[in-house]
């Protein structure tokens, strides 16, 4: 252990977790992610080659299905195939925002330990981690939940309907998850990670130890609201602020969300109102209209015979139609996939304040972590890791585009859209902006400052590293109080007392 912040270059270099065990677990995760890229490109290639471009493969255990049975199917092959996705840019995406951390860390801009991957950039438009290659990594990211949705659909034999894996999308899919996997190692090639931990407090010490953070004095009970003002010694408080208002990114966040929201709701009625004219006689756009008018009787989540609902055939060739399709596809589920990236901010924030909220509770903070763990451990991360499958699938029923093939080929594609399933949508967003809203705007309680991640009030915060640390009062003075972390438990911090930094006896008195 070491004892005081005034660590140099020098100092052993124990007293904080560079995490092998995460680089390990990370490794795995995107050698895992590759595997499946690859699985997925030789597949795709297979099945071109044995059956053309607008062929499909059908798996030699496939059996013909009775007609009511096979879309039930083939949706959970779908949220099965979302699942395996999310976990492959999961993967790839930790060790890219690992490397991030790094390049910004290396460029003194690193502020907190939770950034927006692919809208953070360091400086270099050829760096792994530059605003090109996050653009990029962005358009991959779209394009491997898009392709995901194309993926599985059925071969209409004289035997039966048999389920499919059409070959074009599925290339398109092992292309991008195999380029995110080569951003992500290059990323880690091109920085020195000086530690593979998702931990605040590793990487705080990490920079404190390597002279990057300098911890200042006399604001050992200023929270991350604070850094603005020049006044050291304070009386604590009895609720810190919110996310909110402790992270500039967090508003913005939570607006792009419901303004995500908002566009469901309005794709909805938008659905609903070209429904309704061509049922009153007025032919709005070159679409087929099918179902019945929608009503609480006839509202479902999976699309049945009689669903609400649009077609929109495209009067091209077949390869011309299937690119179009593929396109509209990826427009519109863009601003889904990139709302739920948007969402980890706010996650991956509580997550950090929740972490280092732990030096005060009887088993205190530790400050290893391990990657997949954290999903279980904590219930909100948990709760997004299930939500981004879960949502693409869902989309996926709103807004498919048709992938029925007839003896191995497939048709001329059209697009459809389901207005209950939209609305469905619609609700689930609801739900999911409104428990990230709470989060965002929860106040914590306790006079322990708050953080959110950010390095240099943690820097401040804490003036003893150990692996396992409490926060709490840690001496009486004449004038001030100092309060800060040990390797045992504390004593509350006195609320009536003024608190400041070890040797703070000059400072100005608090007023």
């Amino acid at each position: 252990m070491i004892f005081g912040v005034n660590f140099t270059a020098d100092t052993g270099t124990d007293f904080y977790d560079r995490s092998p065990t995460s680089r390990r677990w990370a490794l795995v995760g995107v050698a895992c992610s590759s595997l499946f890229s690859y699985s997925c490109i030789v597949a795709g290639i297979i099945t071109l080659a044995n059956h053309g471009v607008m062929g499909v493969a059908v798996p030699s255990l496939a059996n013909p299905k009775p007609g009511d049975m096979l879309p039930l199917q083939n949706e959970i092959l779908a949220l099965a195939l979302n699942l395996i996705v999310t976990l492959s840019t999961e993967s790839t995406g930790f060790v890219h925002g690992i490397s991030l951390r790094s390049a910004l860390a290396s460029e003194s801009r690193l502020r907190f330990n939770t950034n927006l991957r692919l809208l953070t950039a360091a400086r270099g438009w050829y760096n792994p981690n530059g605003a090109l290659i996050n653009s990029i990594s962005a358009v991959l990211l779209i394009i491997s939940y898009s392709a995901a949705s194309l993926v599985v659909g059925w071969d209409d034999r004289l035997s039966g309907k048999c389920n499919a894996f059409v070959g074009l999308p599925l290339l398109i899919l092992g292309v991008a998850i195999h380029l995110q996997v080569m951003i992500a190692f290059s990323g880690m090639w091109t920085v020195k990670i000086l530690t593979w931990s998702s931990s605040p407090l590793d990487l705080t010490a990490a920079l404190v130890h390597h002279i990057q953070v300098t911890p200042a004095s006399s604001r050992c009970m200023r929270c991350v609201s604070d850094l603005d003002t020049d006044k050291g010694p304070v009386k604590p408080s009895e609720i810190q602020p919110s996310a909110w208002g402790a992270h500039p990114s967090i508003r913005k966040v939570v607006i792009s969300l419901w303004g995500m929201v908002a566009a469901c709701a309005g794709w909805a009625a938008v659905v609903m109102y070209i429904w309704h004219k061509q049922s009153v006689g007025t032919a709005v756009m070159n679409a087929t209209y099918t179902g019945n008018p929608l009503s609480i009787n006839a509202w479902s989540f999976f699309v049945e015979p009689q669903s609400n609902g649009i077609y929109l055939f495209m009067p091209l060739s077949d390869l011309e139609a299937w690119g179009l399709a593929f396109f509209i596809m990826t427009v519109i589920q863009g601003p889904l996939t990139l709302g739920l990236h948007l969402s980890e901010l706010i996650v991956n924030v509580i997550r950090d304040e929740r972490q280092w909220r732990l030096a005060t509770e009887k088993k205190g903070l530790i400050t290893a972590t391990n990657p997949v763990m954290m999903i279980f451990r904590h219930r909100i991360c948990f709760i997004l890791f299930i939500a981004k499958p879960f949502l693409h699938w869902m989309f996926g029923l709103s807004f498919m585009i048709s992938n029925i093939a007839s003896d191995g080929k497939l048709s001329t594609p059209s697009v459809h859209m389901w207005t209950a399933q939209i609305w469905n949508l619609f609700i689930a967003l609801f739900i999911f902006t409104c428990f990230l809203t709470f989060v965002a705007l929860r106040r914590p309680r306790g006079p322990q400052p708050a953080a959110y991640g950010h390095v240099q009030t943690l820097a401040n915060l804490v003036d003893e590293w150990s692996p396992v640390m409490w926060w709490g009062h840690k001496k009486d003075g004449i004038r001030y109080c100092h309060a800060g972390t040990s390797d045992h438990p504390l004593p509350h911090v006195k609320m009536d007392c003024v608190y400041a930094g070890p040797g703070a006896g000059s400072l100005v008195p608090f007023s």
